[in-house]
Parts: structure tokens; sequence; C-alpha cells
């Protein structure tokens, strides 16, 4: 392999916990074996014996993942049970190596829906999303115009999975995890959605224009007004951004007294 690889497949397994090799019993390095098993006597686990109890259930295919979150989605009747289906699917891998799901956070009634792409680290181990040094900024911008996650602001993301090291969503992850999030915006049925960030807002919009051409006037999302936020951890970086993101912020406050929601 090479070094790069290597040095991925290290923070991979530092991301998931792997941090020590554990067998059933001390081996002796220094002990010729008796007897080499010839590898065709090596048989695949589901032939040779059967799964232990406690082993996770096999991820299933794309197309069956993507087929099974649809059929689940689409029968939540609400919130609550929207949550129990995305907590009891097995159509992502990245089930296996989060620590806990990141569904929402805040009032399911409030009129304004904040959605960002996918659980970081703080998320992952806090249980909601937009947590650590990102949540504050987002509740600190929140809070100039009114917001607050407790009364009047929902958030979710569009995975509700860590991925191992942070890194981006793969397309085939983001399409299993579509319906639920198209889901979990009919059950809130906001006044005004909020994308946070340019994944979110591309993948929400199903655009490929740059956050900057997208930020700064309203958008459609299923006949819903969408008004784009940069994401906290860029302003963080980028300071000098914060003008044009009060900006936003304004825009967004105004939709919202016009449409009697604040």
């Amino acid at each position: 392999m090479e070094h790069a690889e290597l040095a991925e497949l290290l923070q991979w397994y530092e991301a998931v916990g792997a941090d020590e090799a554990i067998g059933d019993a001390a081996q002796s390095r220094l002990r010729v074996p008796e007897k080499t098993l010839p590898k065709s006597t090596v048989l695949p686990l589901a032939q040779g014996r059967k799964a232990e109890k406690d082993e996770p259930a096999p991820v299933m295919g794309a197309i069956e993942a993507m087929k099974e979150a649809a059929a689940l989605a689409a029968a939540a009747n609400n919130v609550t049970e929207l949550r129990v289906a995305a907590e009891n699917f097995n159509g992502l891998a990245l089930k296996r190596t989060a620590t806990q799901i990141v569904f929402a956070d805040g009032s399911a009634d409030a009129r304004i829906m904040v959605i960002g792409d996918a659980p970081g680290t703080d998320e992952d181990r806090a249980g909601v999303p937009f947590a650590g040094a990102n949540g504050q900024l987002l509740d600190k911008m929140l809070g100039a115009i009114g917001l607050t996650r407790t009364e009047n602001v929902y958030i979710a993301t569009i995975l509700n999975w860590r991925t191992p090291g942070n890194r981006a969503p793969t397309k085939e992850e983001i399409d299993i995890s579509l319906p639920f999030i198209r889901r979990h915006i009919e059950l809130v049925n906001p006044a005004v959605i909020v994308p946070v960030g340019g994944a979110a807002a591309k993948i929400l919009l199903e655009s490929k224009e740059p956050l900057a051409r997208l930020r700064g006037k309203w958008l459609d999302y299923k006949g819903t007004p969408a008004a784009v936020l940069y994401h906290p951890e860029y302003l963080l970086q980028s300071p000098t951004q914060k003008k044009a993101a009060w900006e936003d912020l304004q825009m967004i406050q105004a939709k919202l007294k016009e449409l009697g929601a604040l």
C-alpha cells in the first residue's frame, strides 16, 4: 500500500476506536505451528459456521437499501416514528462506525428548519446536530434574529450518522439517506428551510452552483422558500464572510415576519 493509503487507513482505525489488537488468547510468535491448513479448508463465514447472535446484521446492497429507506420513511406518520425507523435502518454501513444517531434538535413545531449535511465528531458525541464550536456559533447567529433551537428552530442533518474520519459522504450514502430527510421535512412542514453549508444546499436543492451563487436570495424547495447560510465552520475560518452571513440572516428574519412565523 502507498504511504497516503496507510495514513488514511490509520486515521480511519483511530476514528472508529480501533487502537489495539485483541485476541482470544496470547500467541507465541516464536513457536512454529505444527500444521498449516491449506487455503481450501478455510471457509467463508456463511459456509463455515453460523453468525454469532451479537454480530450486526449485514449491510444490504445500495439499490435494496434505497428501496427500504424509501419504504420506511414513507410509513412514518410523525417525527418520532421517523426517528425510530432511521435508527433501526441497517442499510448504511456508517451506523456501525458511528457512536450514535444524530437525528434532530429543537422544536418540531418550529416554522424554520435548519439542515446541515452530516454529523461531525462533536455531533457524534452529543447526539444532536451542530454541537461544539460550530453549534455555538450557529446558536449566536440564530439568536441575533430572535431564534433559538429550544423555542422556535428545528435542526436536522441529511445524514444521521457520522462518517469515519469526518470524510465527505459518498453519493451512495447520500442517496440512501435522502428519503429520511425528505420525509423529515414533510412531517415538520416548515415555513422556511435553511440549508447550512454548500454540501447541504447542493443536495437539498439539487444544484451544482457554488454556495456563493446560492446565498443572498430566495430559492425553492418543493414549494417551500429556502435560504442558504454559510456553514459556521467556514465562518470560523473566514471571519470576513460574517458580514455576508449577517445579511442572509436579516433576509431570513424579514421572510419569517412576512409569513407571520416570527
